[in-house]
């Protein structure tokens, strides 16, 4: 039985949920609160992907409509949002970047981190806005030092489909470029629909895409990533520990507009992302107003 595990409801309020998908493909929805009080590095940690699944087929969990329902960011704020850039040879082409010899690594803050449907703010004097689709990886449990690639692997709890929302003009200019300033905005790291059980992936193989106003920008496969998903946390439990609940975006593809071929966001703009078996995305664009209060894009149940 394939399972996707999300939170369901108003930004602040989400319940966590399993989605059950039987051999002819229907799908239903349970509620795990009788298990826990959300999707988060707690639950992960305590095997709680397993401990769902058991649930489920002893009929524990009780049957829920999600009709009418805001879906939130699969997992609840994570401590640390980690990325990697340039993990993609035609990305690093079309940047003007050579290909990194080791993982191009920088940081986000978790409250970047916004549900994959919800309204999309571009920054109030933001002129080059652009969207990545990227795999992101769900940390399940502590990573720190690893001695191996496969026990890095086996340190993942799920993936999901991550939008890295990038203002080029913050990022690039200057000797050193500022990366943390032209991705740390508002909003800018829609995750999601759902957290996909690693069991149920084939990270190496999975087909990533996206749609602007319903034209297709990027089209690739993660074949194509120079580090794969267990070489990123094995490199990254090196130099930092990896917690559960933790999400990592593991770099884009081609066809974003910093490569010239594409104009940049601009408001009532409509893109859509989408990875195979990890659901698809869909955000509108509006601008953000100088002053004024942003609508809450991500806030835990339990802060």
């Amino acid at each position: 039985m394939t399972l996707k595990f999300a939170r369901l409801g108003t930004a602040g309020n989400e319940q966590p949920a399993v989605i059950a998908q039987d051999a002819r493909g229907t799908e239903k929805y349970f509620s795990l609160l009788s298990l826990t009080n959300d999707i988060d590095g707690g639950f992960l940690a305590a095997d709680g992907i397993e401990r769902a699944r058991k649930a489920l087929e002893s009929g524990e969990l009780e049957e829920i409509s999600a009709e009418g329902l805001r879906i939130g960011a699969p997992v609840s704020r994570p401590g640390s949002v980690i990325a990697i850039g340039l993990n993609y040879t035609a990305h690093a082409a079309e940047s003007g970047a050579t290909p990194p010899e080791v993982p191009v690594v920088f940081l986000k803050p978790s409250n970047t981190i916004s549900g994959p449907f919800d309204p999309a703010p571009i920054p109030p004097s933001s002129e080059k806005y652009d969207w990545e689709v990227e795999l992101a990886i769900v940390i399940g449990k502590e990573a720190s030092y690893l001695s191996s690639i496969s026990e890095a692997g086996e340190c993942i709890a799920g993936y999901a489909v991550a939008n890295d929302l990038s203002e080029r003009d913050y990022q690039i200019p200057g000797a050193a470029g500022q990366w943390t300033k032209g991705k740390s905005l508002p909003g800018s790291t829609p995750l999601g629909p759902w957290l996909v059980p690693a069991a149920d992936v084939e990270p190496g193989n999975l087909r990533l895409r996206t749609l602007v106003n319903g034209e297709i920008r990027q089209d690739s496969n993660t074949s194509d990533m120079i580090f794969d998903a267990a070489t990123i946390v094995h490199h990254l439990s090196q130099y930092m520990v990896l917690e559960p609940g933790d999400v990592i975006i593991t770099g884009t593809p081609e066809g974003v507009a910093l490569s010239g071929r594409f104009p940049f966001i601009k408001p009532g703009d409509v893109i859509e992302l989408e990875i195979d078996g990890l659901g698809r995305q869909r955000q509108e664009y509006y601008r953000a107003v100088a002053g004024a209060a942003q609508p809450v894009s991500f806030v835990s149940s339990n802060a």
